[in-house]
């Protein structure tokens, strides 16, 4: 079977050659499910393993290939450009009968769906081979994924010392430790952007409605959660999203309409079609501080868009990220609390001992809001959102560049949900808004994001920057991503992997 991860194969190529005949869908599922037993115990990246139904899934792709010609199988390519590919779901509740959920909290067990998400049901139309989960924060709380219900915290491949990032840290280290070549996230304060900062991967961030949360939601964190897949490639990047974008029946927010296929778009940029020039943002010295580390890596970052032939001019931060995070804390530890009590109703469950201490507290913080208190905060979301489409006015921007942390990938422990003040551990001294001040941004907007890595910290660290547009550009992310991608490619899977 091909080393996908040392040969730096993405998960386009490897379907390509699942469809060709290069190697067996069988062949391909055996692998990683050998790379997971293998390399799973010391990085803790994936949570379940339905490896009957993988094999299972495998066996029938082979028996389809088997009965198709070269021309039918082109045609099954186009129509399914993930065929056989392997892949994981965050364990955070996007519904798939086959793959229960723990929400990443002992307090919830084991979450069983009766009926199949919309987004899972496009992944798997796709041709995706959804074989397990990967571990996340509880409820997706933290910048890391570290919950004791998974036995031990998920570790980054690059520095197992390290944090691997959150909330969606399994997706992001089983990726990168080549477990999988590509694996689903969602993004609610930087949960995809984070993580794929921390393990050299891209991350984006969609549009607000883009992908959907049917036929259960209608949306997640009052609208401030996106779903997509962590890549090793824009490539990969773009084509999910083009199975995967278009709002399902019902839902509360339409989905951008967009001229072109967005893979078509990542492939003519990457073979030479000319891009036009763009203003792009780089925030002035008043933006939150940056480690050193980091600080160099923005200014090369800058210096690199400039040199692909864009207009990069100083602008000031938008606003301070308190601002922003004053209306994305309550917003979150409400939704958070709904769906802790609605469990608790649906159970019988009333003791919350089995929530980490953080959680505990945000409860206590989230029981002493009013309604009017969310109301105001939602709110207080839609007011920023139009205050950033002033900024980008003012300021004559097309796109704003951000890094992605102000500091190189947190060490195990330094942000787990063990603090005993909710309220401390997102905005005390040196808490969550002094290490992630840039992503909830794009959250509280509904704006677009790309996280890129872009290059290693002193300490061999990834480190990641961000490109932030305004709502219903992701197609201009992607094409600015794919441009810096072909100047600047990166080591796809971590060393060793």
């Amino acid at each position: 079977m091909t080393d996908f991860a040392q040969q730096g194969l993405d998960a386009t190529a490897l379907a390509a050659g699942l469809v060709q005949g290069e190697y067996s869908c069988t062949a391909l599922m055996q692998d990683v499910l050998a790379r997971i037993a293998a390399r799973n115990p010391d990085i803790n990246a994936v949570c379940l393993v339905d490896a009957d139904h993988a094999a299972e899934q495998a066996e029938a792709n082979d028996r389809l290939l088997r009965g198709l010609d070269t021309a039918a199988r082109a045609a099954l390519l186009r129509e399914r450009p993930f065929f056989g590919v392997p892949s994981l779901l965050k364990d955070l509740g996007t519904a798939d009968p086959r793959l229960p959920s723990t929400m990443g909290s002992a307090y919830f067990g084991q979450v069983r769906f009766e009926r199949e998400g919309d987004l899972t049901a496009r992944y798997r139309k796709a041709g995706f081979s959804l074989i397990g989960r990967s571990t996340s924060s509880e409820l997706g709380l933290s910048p890391t994924s570290e919950g004791p219900s998974y036995g031990a915290p998920t570790r980054n491949p690059w520095n197992r010392r390290h944090s691997a990032g959150g909330s969606s840290g399994g997706a992001a280290a089983a990726v990168a430790a080549g477990m999988v070549p590509i694996a689903h996230g969602g993004d609610g304060g930087g949960s995809i952007r984070i993580p794929a900062a921390c393990c050299g991967l891209v991350g984006l961030k969609t549009s607000r409605g883009m992908t959907p949360f049917g036929p259960a939601r209608g949306e997640s964190w009052g609208g401030m959660v996106s779903e997509h897949m962590l890549t090793v490639s824009l490539r990969d990047c773009a084509g999910v999203l083009d199975v995967a974008a278009g709002a399902s029946p019902g839902a509360p927010y339409a989905a951008p309409a967009f001229a072109r296929r967005f893979a078509d778009v990542v492939r003519d940029v990457q073979a030479g079609a000319a891009l036009a020039p763009l203003r792009i943002g780089i925030v002035a010295q008043d933006g939150p501080a940056l480690d050193a580390a980091v600080r160099d890596a923005y200014a090369r970052f800058g210096r690199q868009l400039a040199a692909l032939g864009h207009d990069c001019v100083a602008v000031p931060f938008p606003f301070a990220p308190r601002e922003v995070m004053q209306h994305v804390v309550p917003v979150i530890a409400q939704n958070a609390w709904a769906a802790i009590e609605a469990h608790g109703r649906a159970t019988g469950t009333t003791a919350l001992d089995g929530l980490q201490k953080t959680v505990q507290s945000m409860v206590r913080y989230a029981q002493r809001m009013t309604a009017s208190d969310y109301v105001r905060h939602v709110n207080g979301l839609h007011a920023l959102g139009r205050r950033f489409a002033d900024y980008l006015a003012a300021t004559g921007i097309d796109l704003l560049a951000l890094p992605v942390l102000a500091r190189e990938p947190a060490p195990i422990g330094r942000f787990g949900l063990d603090w005993d003040d909710y309220e401390d551990y997102r905005f005390g001294e040196d808490s969550l808004l002094q290490y992630s001040p840039f992503c909830p941004l794009a959250n509280a907007t509904g704006c677009p994001a790309l996280a890129l890595p872009a290059g290693l910290s002193p300490n061999g660290l990834p480190l990641g920057m961000q490109l932030v547009a305004p709502l219903g550009q992701d197609d201009r992310l992607l094409a600015v991503g794919a441009q810096y991608e072909a100047a600047h490619p990166w080591q796809r899977y971590a060393p060793g992997a």
